[in-house]
């Protein structure tokens, strides 16, 4: 066992039987390299999303209220409490980049917390719980090395986001003050959720453990952030909003005061974190956790004895966590549907993007709402789908393939999950959109409407899944790079197509646009044609899958 040994203000480590001792620091530069390595393309990724995503939607916004009075008339109709919930109070918002925080701003943050959270456990926790850490301390690397140089190399992934995402709104025209505070604030975030989610990978066993802590806690910053900013008083939220990390991040005010010091409460907080994380790690061995494994029942009960059963004991964190965010999104965009209606002429080229074929601007923005649910719902049937390759190239799918199930039956049971919950978020999701608009219209029939309208896009859905399963049989290595960016490009053309002017034939044909929206004169070619392309993918993935080597991460 590993022994650890305080001298003065300097750790050591001695190992026992060699006579040395290593500083517990020692090979930090090799680690900061070799993480930078394993996840540059990761980071890339991200980057381009979360800073792409802002010149788009500065753009768009432009276009979409080009004279003051349309944006006063926004903001008019942004301070709402369905506005300050989801996505913050509305301050400056009759400005372009108060705009831009209103639209996107909740989104970037939220963004790069999960992004985060992910790089610190895939790096630090997985690691221990896949071996290699204990391998790699088997040299001369210290105790702390490597959490150090996970943390130090996600913290500057943190301040790259912040500074391109700055430069990308300067790029659109935005004032560069207001540009940089709203990077920092955006960066700030992240900082924070690096040491909360440092801490939870010393707290869990499990890298799966980790990622649920952290994300607890991003959920609970939500929450707590939405109710300060519902009990707010004017565009000042309550005293609540101090509690919560993301709170920090909008108490900055970008492209309003500008204030600089609440991003020094996020930097304080993630530096104390990260160092309580580092005592946290000296207490423990390797490979172990802080918190003891709750004991599961003695028994498995019938359901979790099945492959399809076991599939949803390890997911419902996840299907319930997805599940409330696809039916609060579901129940704004029905709610505020009429209103965003109001601001758009029918000459305006945002307007001509919502409506599509559709015969009025309300049915065309409902109808690009529903679209943007259904790309929800998709996000959590790539994700669910996704631990075919995750199973696999951790060694617990090995462990599966060793039993009586075939790895055909093994992979058929984590796509039945994703098929059948997506199929019923579409359903409930739809109805709450048609629900909620029918209540404001006075109009009860739209829910059934909107439900059998959302569920026309379920070979969509089952196109991505497919796909997922066809990446993990043929390129299991880059599988996960390949089907999120490919998915990210399905989401750009899918909403901004006709904003970038795009040919026709290309924003028309995706997945999703070639699905009819409501308002539109319905064909079931289309679907007929993805659940073809659906099966085709599925199949040729399922046959490479089962015969195939095994292939680690």
């Amino acid at each position: 066992m590993t022994a650890v040994e305080t001298r003065g203000t300097r750790t050591s480590l001695s190992t026992p039987g060699r006579g040395r001792v290593v500083d517990a620091y020692a090979g930090f530069p090799i680690m900061v390299r070799f993480i930078l390595r394993r996840n540059w393309l990761r980071m890339l990724i991200w980057t381009i999303v979360l800073a792409g995503l802002i010149a788009v939607v500065v753009q768009s916004q432009r276009v979409a209220f080009p004279t003051q009075a349309d944006r006063d008339a926004y903001a008019g109709i942004a301070n709402t409490p369905a506005v300050a919930a989801l996505t913050g109070l509305p301050y400056a918002a009759s400005t372009l980049g108060g705009i831009l925080n209103i639209k996107l701003w909740m989104t970037e943050a939220i963004g790069l917390a999960f992004a985060v959270i992910f790089l610190v456990t895939r790096n630090g926790r997985a690691e221990e719980e896949a071996g290699r850490t204990e391998l790699l301390r088997g040299g001369v690397l210290g105790q702390h090395a490597y959490s150090l140089a996970n943390w130090v190399v996600t913290a500057g992934f943190s301040v790259v986001i912040g500074v391109t995402t700055a430069l990308a709104a300067i790029g659109q025209g935005l004032p560069a003050d207001g540009a940089f505070a709203m990077g920092a604030s955006i960066m700030g975030v992240g900082l924070v959720f690096i040491g909360v989610s440092a801490v939870t990978g010393q707290l869990a066993q499990t890298s799966r453990g980790a990622n649920t802590l952290a994300s607890v806690v991003l959920a609970a910053a939500y929450l707590v952030r939405a109710a300060a900013d519902l009990q707010a008083d004017g565009d000042n939220p309550s005293g609540l909003s101090w509690a919560s990390p993301i709170g920090w991040g909008q108490q900055m005010r970008s492209y309003g005061e500008n204030l600089w010091w609440p991003l020094a409460i996020s930097v304080a907080a993630g530096v104390a974190l990260c160092a309580a994380a580092l005592l946290l790690e000296r207490r423990r061995d390797v490979g172990e956790g802080i918190l003891p494994d709750r004991r599961g029942p003695r028994h498995a009960s019938a359901l979790t004895m099945t492959p399809v059963g076991l599939t949803l004991r390890l997911q419902r964190g996840s299907i319930i966590g997805w599940s409330l965010g696809v039916l609060v999104g579901a129940l704004f965009f029905g709610t505020v549907a009429t209103a965003m209606a109001d601001l758009l002429a029918g000459d305006n080229p945002i307007a001509q993007a919502f409506v599509g074929g559709a015969k009025d601007v309300v049915e065309g923005l409902l109808g690009f709402f529903a679209m943007a649910n259904v790309l929800l719902v998709s996000a959590f049937a790539l994700q669910s789908t996704d631990t075919i390759r995750s199973e696999e190239a951790n060694g617990r799918a090995e462990l599966q393939w060793s039993r009586a199930i075939s790895r055909t039956g093994w992979a058929l049971s984590r796509m039945v999950v994703p098929a059948v919950i997506s199929f019923l978020l579409l359903a409930v999701s739809g109805y709450a959109i048609g629900a909620s608009f029918g209540a404001s219209v006075n109009d009860p029939s739209q829910g059934g409407r909107f439900a059998m309208a959302s569920l026309a896009y379920w070979p969509s859905v089952l196109l991505i899944i497919a796909f997922v399963v066809f990446c993990a049989a043929w390129l299991p290595r880059a599988a996960s790079a390949v089907t999120w960016g490919a998915f990210g490009v399905l989401v750009v053309l899918s909403m901004f197509g006709d904003l970038f002017g795009l040919p026709d034939w290309v924003v028309g044909n995706t997945p999703f646009t070639a699905v009819p929206r409501v308002g539109e004169d319905f064909s079931a070619v289309p679907l007929i044609v993805i659940g073809l392309l659906a099966i085709v993918f599925a199949v040729l993935g399922l046959r490479r899958l089962r015969i195939r080597d095994m292939t680690g991460a």
